[in-house]
């Protein structure tokens, strides 16, 4: 074998050992941030989960509005990333407590029977203004002292939230609840959107604990539901009740 003959041979072998190694390192890579991403969703491989829709009041079918729709979408996204899968249920027949697997649930108090309870157990610092009768209140989100009104078009808000509860906290194999609970169909889409985003940066904040953030649509009736700003974490406003008879006093109107 002649000098040049052995110097290709072993540049062959090195660029070989190089690719492989740069292909092992990159396969690590991409493992240990799909595991962070199935700890962040509470999703391991071939695991179950939920995603919790309304009900149309039309009739007994499940037909779900065309933006909660888009919402699904984003969200059934994120579980066959993970590797896992996805059982699409009305809210109406959703039997199940906290922790047994991990649950998506989408849409408001008014029209969730399944929201509206998880917003009387876990999230007690929020009030959500179901009136169906106009007025300047109506949809409106009370957070501690502070109300969150509806313009729809220009200004609309949503809650998004990681929550686990009572002993399933504390365990490991916890399932978490994510919450979508907007003023209207357009806010959770653009909530199951901007958790798609941000999970990561999300998961390295909270960990794998419970976060309550309040979300502004900006000028959806132009930009859909793509502009989006982070309002405030609310986490320790929403988990402490409210007063009995507790009505907010502060008005936090749109874009003020």
């Amino acid at each position: 074998m002649t000098e040049d003959v052995r110097n290709i041979v072993l540049g062959l072998i090195a660029a070989g050992i190089s690719a492989s190694l740069g292909w092992l390192a990159r396969t690590h890579l991409w493992r240990r941030r799909l595991r962070r991403k199935q700890a962040f969703f509470g999703l391991p491989d071939n695991s179950e989960s939920l995603l919790v829709v309304n009900r149309d009041a039309g009739g007994p079918e499940l037909t779900v509005k065309r933006h909660d729709v888009f919402a699904l979408l984003e969200l059934s996204a994120l579980i066959k990333d993970c590797g896992a899968h996805a059982q699409v249920v009305a809210h109406d027949t959703a039997q199940q407590g906290f922790g047994e697997r991990t649950e998506f649930c989408v849409g408001g108090p008014a029209s969730n029977r399944r929201m509206a309870a998880h917003m009387v157990s876990l999230l007690p610092g929020i009030r959500v203004n179901t009136d169906p009768e106009p007025g300047p209140d109506r949809g409106a989100f009370q957070v501690g002292s502070e109300r969150y009104r509806l313009e729809p078009g220009r200004t609309e808000y949503v809650i998004l939230a990681r929550l686990t509860a009572g002993e399933a906290a504390q365990s490991r194999e916890a399932r978490p609840v994510f919450l979508f609970c907007g003023q209207l169909p357009i806010t959770n889409q653009a909530a199951t959107r901007y958790l798609a985003r941000h999970h990561e940066r999300l998961a390295r904040k909270y960990g794998g604990g419970s976060f309550v953030l309040l979300l502004k649509v900006v000028n959806s009736g132009a930009y859909g539901p793509d502009v989006v700003e982070l309002v405030a974490d609310v986490t320790k406003a929403a988990q402490t009740p409210l007063p009995a008879a507790a009505t907010a006093r502060t008005t936090h109107r749109a874009g003020k």
